[in-house]
């Protein structure tokens, strides 16, 4: 607890980069740490003795060779801090999980400058991301993983930037905070079947694709569409992509109601209906939702689903994801 503590109150004096008015962050001077590594301080006490002995025994070339190495210990300080110096970064995007799962964080970099950068490594609470090189007046994505444990929104942790190029003999990082967020949906329960509510509504006619008896023509495709729908021969003879229409004088519609439902835990709750509606998908049945303080109309399709999934994700005010 102590420990914690004080992590939080230095925070408070961390220098971040600070964010543009596009939500990205560019590396200042005066947010860039640096320390000297293991290796440094090595080096750094080799050289003090180098000096020690060359000065007792009056040798020019023990001089010569203490001050190179003192000159490329000190260059080496230049050129790791102007390593990240400008570096540009810029949220992407993160695409929602399910809890239990890693989410995948994806940051654009970008180099202004005319040199390159090498050994650039994105951080975040001791999770290691990608590490990359970055060459002059460039790009690149960067992917940092997340592990998430409950549902919610899970926004973007403090992140930092590190290197140690040119020779590893010091470390410079930097922080940044960007306004990014994935979410996290129910972990889908292992087992389990929905109520037995079926509702059976009437087509007025059968010719409009809304049932799932017969066969009665196509159509251009739609997204959402069933992959099992559409006309793959027809698509073969470059006939472009069609989806196959049924008739019928009903449609099957599974309602889930949060009432229904016999377990009393919300959370477990949550996890049953996370089930049911991929299976509803799976079986491709028209589903409607019903949770406390929403009602979802019947649909389907992977729009119907995320609008479905995102309301149990988001249910109850102050649930948020952790990893």
């Amino acid at each position: 607890m102590l420990a914690l503590a004080l992590d939080q109150w230095l925070r408070r004096f961390r220098r971040r980069a600070r964010p543009d008015r596009r939500g990205g962050v560019s590396v200042k001077p005066r947010s860039i740490y640096i320390l000297p590594t293991k290796q440094g301080i090595l080096l750094a006490v080799v050289i003090l003795l180098m000096l020690v002995g060359s000065i007792n025994y009056g040798s020019n070339l023990g001089h010569l060779m203490t001050f190179l190495l003192g000159g490329i210990w000190l260059t080496a300080i230049l050129h790791t801090w102007r390593n990240l110096l400008g570096l540009g970064l810029q949220p992407q995007q993160a695409a929602s999980v399910f809890a239990g799962q890693t989410a995948d964080f994806t940051l654009l970099m970008i180099n202004p400058s005319a040199l390159d950068r090498f050994g650039i490594t994105l951080k975040s609470q001791g999770i290691r991301g990608d590490s990359v090189d970055i060459p002059a007046n460039g790009q690149t994505r960067l992917h940092l993983p997340i592990p998430t444990q409950v549902r919610g929104e899970l926004p973007l942790p403090d992140i930092s930037l590190h290197t140690r190029y040119p020779l590893g003999l010091f470390h410079a990082w930097t922080y940044a905070r960007l306004d990014l967020s994935c979410l996290v949906y129910p972990q889908p329960a292992g087992s389990g079947e929905p109520p037995p509510t079926p509702v059976y509504t009437r087509s007025d006619a059968g010719d409009r694709g809304v049932g799932t008896d017969d066969f009665v023509g196509l159509r251009n495709f739609r997204p959402g569409d069933s992959p099992r729908h559409i006309d793959w021969k027809a698509h073969a003879r470059e006939r472009g992509l069609l989806s196959k229409q049924f008739g019928g004088d009903r449609t099957e519609e599974v309602r889930l109601d949060w009432d229904l439902l016999q377990e009393r835990d919300p959370e477990k709750r949550l996890s049953l209906l996370c089930r049911f509606i991929l299976q509803a998908e799976a079986r491709e049945q028209s589903y409607a939702l019903r949770i406390p303080g929403q009602k979802i109309e019947s649909g389907m399709g992977p729009m119907h689903q995320q609008r479905c999934l995102s309301a149990l994700a988001r249910f109850g005010a102050g649930n948020a994801a952790t990893g």
